[in-house]
């Protein structure tokens, strides 16, 4: 037994913001859809509530339309607000590690789910693995001690990396030895390499959904 707490996962509004985007930006979901809290709740098999949420970040995101009644007409998207989406977190999440190693944080939960995600790689579980990308991402955020930093992250979180030329496989063993790199770097409290390589991690993501957009 490796003693671990359970995996960090989003709140229920995020979760949902998170699965419409993916959604959205790999275009299952069509410019000019309307989408209706009841039936996207039923869906995903949620309330009410964290889809009305949902909404209201996507919204602000620039996905949506939100008529009232009327549900949210999606608006689609291109390759400017891709790399806008991607560019914001990039240099966020660069910060959240910066700021984890000017803090000299207690690197031992995330080295954790770092292992953990290795072993789902070697079990070829990449369902879970997915979970584990997002929990190590979670932990970093939370880390840098910055609440404003991981909200405006946890409403970014769109985990699309995974386009349909590349296989789980593939996205999972290039993601593990990025993942690697980093916290490497963190380990040293190395402020600068941790950014840049967390920085290279997030452009290579926009990179693979580029590819096939």
């Amino acid at each position: 037994m490796l003693g671990l707490k359970p995996i960090k996962m989003l709140p229920a509004r995020e979760r949902v913001a998170a699965a419409l985007r993916k959604a959205i930006i790999s275009r299952q979901i069509t410019e000019g859809e309307v989408l209706t809290l009841e039936n996207t709740a039923q869906e995903l098999g949620v309330s009410i509530t964290p889809v009305r949420e949902a909404f209201q970040i996507l919204e602000r995101d620039g996905l949506i339309d939100l008529k009232q009644n009327k549900g949210a007409t999606v608006l689609g998207i291109n390759e400017t607000t891709l790399r806008e989406h991607f560019q914001i977190r990039a240099a966020l999440e660069s910060e959240a590690c910066a700021l984890c190693c000017r803090n000299h944080i207690d690197m031992s939960r995330i080295e954790q789910v770092l292992t953990v995600s290795k072993e789902m790689i070697k079990k070829e579980d990449y369902e879970n693995y997915s979970k584990l990308n997002q929990s190590l991402h979670m932990e970093i955020w939370t880390a840098a001690g910055n609440e404003k930093l991981k909200k405006m992250l946890s409403e970014l979180w769109s985990g699309l990396s995974l386009g349909v030329k590349m296989t789980e496989a593939e996205y999972a063993k290039k993601s593990i030895k990025e993942h690697e790199d980093i916290i490497e770097s963190m380990k040293k409290y190395d402020t600068m390499e941790a950014w840049r390589r967390m920085h290279q991690h997030i452009e290579r993501s926009l990179e693979d959904v580029l590819s096939e957009f």
